[in-house]
């Protein structure tokens, strides 16, 4: 066995790859035909346009493949490339805010904060003394 990488073309992929290139030039010539037709626009030239490098997409993303499969070293050089461009530089995002947690809360002894929640406390009960029936309303009988 020869220690140098196989290049295998897989026919199918050949086919698929010289169809899809063709097909895409043959859109091109007719974008074009529209273009110089008397209903053609700028819209058809621009897709007349875009076609071809379409055809030249596909024929890149054949060779990209077989040079990947055939090369490990490659692969694992473009897995990098990807796992790097992928990770997101420190700092470009703003930091999340964080919520207190509860044990944070109740470890938090503040006799001022305590004194104040007690106050507050206190004047929820006398607002809901005062909403009940049975005291006295000062809006009167109702």
């Amino acid at each position: 066995m020869s220690s140098s990488p196989r290049r295998t073309h897989r026919p199918a992929l050949v086919v698929l790859t010289v169809v899809a290139a063709v097909a895409c030039l043959v859109l091109a010539w007719w974008q074009w035909s529209r273009f110089e037709s008397a209903s053609g626009s700028g819209q058809n030239l621009g897709y007349a346009l875009q076609w071809p490098a379409f055809a030249v997409a596909v024929i890149y993303a054949y060779r990209r493949f077989v040079v990947l499969e055939s090369d490990p070293e490659e692969a694992r050089k473009a897995a990098a490339d990807a796992r790097a461009a992928a990770e997101i530089p420190e700092g470009i995002l703003p930091e999340r805010p964080t919520t207190p947690s509860a044990a944070s809360l109740i470890n938090d002894h503040d006799p001022v904060k305590d004194a104040a929640l007690i106050e507050y406390n206190r004047y929820l009960a006398e607002l809901r003394s005062a909403d009940t029936p049975d005291a006295p309303s000062s809006k009167g009988p109702q």
